[in-house]
């Protein structure tokens, strides 16, 4: 089984100021000289984690990655001002210009691979290859698998914990009720919402209960802006007309791609990773049999090892 490559620190940092109030945190590790590969991370909200750098071979890859608008190392903190698809996808072209990089690899989860998606579809020419895992299209109804009717009939339990801060009557659209308990006034009320809101999807992300995933996205620095970003973004269907990832595919048929799912993903069901495939004439689909939605499980850091690996080789022999 393959495992992470030894953790590495960045040769380089990068403070990038974008549009008003948003700097980016911006690193860069591995080989100078390697293959350019960008690192798009979840949520929207989460951050970049250590552990990150270490899916990539370090002498093949230039690893750039960052953190999104409003998280992370990112500054402000939670901040919704200019924080929408269009603009991240603005960041990413400034980055590859900033790093001086012609054509990149994308590696990108969940609400990493709907952002690798887009921005595929914008700059088809910057794009050498794909990798992605637990994707999510962002669609209507795969928001409310997860925030509405779904996901809550595999963990009841959890689910009544989730809908809890909310009053009974906010509780048919929970997305809308949280956002505005994490857009009040009431400073206890927001931090309890955010931490509820960040637990739900920690407990849902593993195929088996993993309290280290629970703790990281629990914490307070990480659950304020997770929970804030994702419910602006969902409460705007991500900034995505309905159904543009798949309707756009044609921009990217032609680009080479590995797609890796969970068959027990909870939070991104696996028929969305199938319905691109079928879109997507030159993606491979890794199905990770004892694996749910988490980049951490074992068996996940097996195929998405693999698939750098695979990557490295297949662009190194060009």
């Amino acid at each position: 089984m393959y495992t992470l490559y030894p953790s590495i620190k960045p040769y380089s940092i990068h403070t990038l100021k974008v549009d008003k109030p948003h700097t980016l945190y911006v690193e860069e590790c591995g080989n100078p000289d390697g293959i350019p590969v960008l690192f798009l991370h979840g949520g929207p909200g989460a951050g970049c984690q250590a552990y990150h750098r270490s899916f990539f071979d370090p002498d093949q890859y230039r690893i750039i990655l960052f953190d999104q608008r409003g998280c992370g190392r990112s500054l402000p903190h939670a901040e919704l001002t200019h924080n929408h698809t269009g603009a991240l996808m603005r960041d990413i072209e400034k980055i590859r210009e900033h790093c001086k990089v012609d054509k990149w690899v994308l590696f990108g989860g969940s609400w990493g691979a709907t952002l690798a998606l887009a921005y595929a579809q914008s700059f088809p020419e910057r794009v050498q290859h794909m990798i992605l895992r637990g994707t999510f299209l962002c669609r209507q109804h795969d928001i409310d698998w997860f925030y509405r009717d779904g996901a809550n009939r595999f963990f009841p339990d959890a689910w009544q914990k989730f809908i809890k801060p909310l009053a009974e009557n906010k509780r048919d659209d929970v997305v809308k009720g949280y956002h505005e308990l994490l857009t009040g006034s009431n400073e206890l009320a927001r931090m309890g919402a955010a931490k509820a809101w960040a637990a739900w999807e920690g407990v849902c992300a593993t195929l088996r209960p993993n309290h280290t995933v629970l703790e990281h996205f629990t914490e307070p620095h990480v659950a304020s802006s997770l929970a804030c970003i994702e419910t602006h973004y969902f409460m705007n269907n991500g900034f995505l007309e309905e159904n543009q990832l798949l309707a756009n595919m044609a921009a990217i048929k032609h680009i080479p791609a590995i797609l890796v799912h969970g068959r027990y993903d909870m939070i991104c069901p696996i028929e969305q990773a199938f319905e691109l495939h079928e879109h997507w004439p030159e993606s491979q689909l890794h199905i990770v049999r004892e694996a749910g939605h988490s980049a951490g499980e074992p068996y996940m850091v097996d195929a998405l090892v693999r698939a750098t690996d695979e990557v490295a080789k297949l662009l190194s022999d060009d």
